[in-house]
């Protein structure tokens, strides 16, 4: 959301490049999660969804390259948020390398007994 709001104040130049990419791919990480965590009970597919949330967020590392490249941020904002990336980099890769830890117990956690 913080990017979301951030992009709002950018030139309307850059509506259907820069704006539209930054904020698909910063929403594709959530969603791409949230469908990984639906597909944990099946470690191969939990690993696609994760690494797809995962190449999304490098995405977005690149587009924020560009938007502080061309001077909609300041280095500050753009070193806040790539560290926020970069966070959420590392907590996308632990779960690719121990995807074991993030499987229910239960075998199917949806259904009620």
């Amino acid at each position: 959301m913080e990017i979301f709001e951030l992009t709002k104040s950018f030139p309307i130049s850059e509506r259907f490049a820069l704006i539209d990419q930054l904020r698909r791919s910063s929403r594709s990480v959530c969603r791409s999660i949230s469908e990984a965590y639906r597909k944990r009970q099946y470690p191969k597919h939990f690993i696609s969804k994760i690494s797809d949330a995962d190449m999304e967020n490098s995405e977005t590392q690149v587009s924020l390259e560009f938007v502080e490249a061309c001077g909609y941020i300041n280095k500050e904002q753009y070193l806040n948020l790539l560290s926020k990336s970069e966070e959420v980099g590392k907590l996308l890769h632990h779960m690719i390398t121990n995807p074991k830890k993030y499987q229910s117990k239960n075998k199917f956690p949806l259904t009620k007994s």
